[in-house]
């Protein structure tokens, strides 16, 4: 049984939808950069083969339209129906027969239930199709993916004032990789540990045999799934198309009602909030810009100093691993260890926490903030450029206080 809402309820949130814009280059669940890394969930782009001749295709899908209901234009420049887009998405992000061997899906490590990030926190990286290998990275939350914005660098006034920086914001994924949903759903099927699929015709030979199949091709064509490229890329923009809806991005949060006038903060949380925006310095990176809607994220890449997790598989076969993050897409050595900072919606839902699952609970976090640089229990993964911006790592907050902040986060869980 889908754990989503039923087609015509999708359908019914659908007018309005903005079409999709094609997303500017700058550099899946996946992303390239990591091909080399043993074990990878989420953590490698594939890129298609190049198209070198696009063959007719029958009953063009932009034929067959209803000019009164909303159409989506995808990245190849194709128009389609949006309602039937988001549905064909929708299937094709709960199909547990696309993976080799079957019983994995999109949904398996972004789970609505558990705010579209891995339901099963046991562990601090995603269970692979086979039931034994496990991921590279801690897979992060899909809810409010649509809203990360493209790779780019932009200039920034530091929190504490001063000159304005250029510093790097955006991308799909831990370090940035993906330029677009689109990029970010084509990944997944191709990883040797997540789905298993050793190319893009095992993924369309699959489709094929879907219940779905004669859906796909009504939107876009009789004989594309002979076109396996093409096939693909549809793929990706039907998952993308349902990324993209209400589903994983409703703003029903208690934050979300207190903004709209219809709740108010108890004692608590508003002591919480105050923490957040004020000596906590929680803001200082997941907030904002104010003509944007609230993501809890400036989308920036910081190496906060998070400690080595032992409990990763690459780490429990070479002690001395080292996960570099941004620095390995970039080769400059001063991105190493950077990430870019997680958007805090759903954040209480959705443990472990950081690239590597290194902490389990929102207390172990703060805990982490309020005393990286007064415990040395732990060092750093990465030592080197190691924000030290305020009075992180010394908030000197105490066990109330905690207790109010953590009250806080909590009500940026969706309803």
């Amino acid at each position: 049984m889908s754990i989503f809402p039923s087609k015509a309820s999708l359908d019914n949130r659908l007018i309005g939808i903005i079409s999709a814009a094609v997303i500017m280059s700058l550099s899946a669940c996946g992303g390239s950069g990591d091909s080399n890394s043993p074990n990878t969930i989420d953590e490698e782009v594939i890129e298609s083969p190049p198209v070198t001749e696009t063959p007719p295709v029958e009953n063009p899908p932009e034929d067959d339209n209803d000019p009164d209901e909303p159409t989506t234009t995808l990245v190849d420049g194709t128009i389609v129906n949006t309602a039937a887009l988001v549905s064909l998405g929708e299937q094709l992000y709960n199909d547990t027969n696309l993976s080799t061997p079957a019983g994995q899906s999109c949904a398996s490590c972004h789970s609505l239930s558990a705010g579209f990030a891995d339901p099963n926190t046991q562990n601090p990286t995603s269970l692979g199709a086979d039931g034994i290998s496990f991921g590279g990275r801690n897979s992060p939350t899909a809810s409010y993916a649509a809203h990360i914005p493209a790779p780019q660098i932009v200039m920034r006034t530091p929190p504490n004032g001063g000159n304005a920086n250029a510093v790097r914001i955006g991308g799909l994924f831990w370090d940035g990789r993906a330029e677009s949903l689109e990029e970010q759903a084509k990944g997944p099927f191709l990883n040797p540990v997540e789905m298993g699929n050793s190319d893009e015709s095992e993924v369309i030979a699959k489709l094929r045999n879907a219940a779905y199949a004669g859906e796909f091709e009504a939107l876009f064509g009789n004989n594309i799934l002979d076109d396996v490229d093409r096939s693909y890329d549809y793929i990706a923009d039907a998952i993308a198309a349902f990324e993209r809806t209400d589903v994983f991005s409703p703003f029903s949060s208690k934050f979300d009602q207190v903004q709209n006038g219809t709740a108010s903060f108890t004692a608590a949380e508003q002591r919480g909030e105050n923490l957040f925006n004020g000596r906590a310095q929680c803001d200082r990176c997941h907030s904002s810009d104010a003509d944007q809607p609230q993501m809890f994220s400036n989308f920036e890449y910081e190496n906060i100093g998070v400690p080595s997790n032992p409990l990763l598989p690459a780490v429990m076969s070479d002690p001395s691993f080292v996960d570099n993050g941004l620095g390995d897409i970039t080769g400059n050595n001063r991105d190493n260890g950077r990430f870019r900072t997680s958007s805090l919606r759903n954040v209480a839902i959705t443990p472990p926490y950081m690239h590597n699952g290194v902490f389990n609970t929102l207390r172990e976090v703060i805990d982490f903030y309020n005393t990286r640089d007064t415990s040395f229990n732990q060092l750093p993964e990465v030592a080197e450029n190691v924000d030290q911006g305020g009075n992180i790592g010394e908030l000197g907050l105490n066990e109330n206080e905690i207790n109010d902040l953590i009250a806080f986060l909590e009500t940026l869980t969706d309803q």
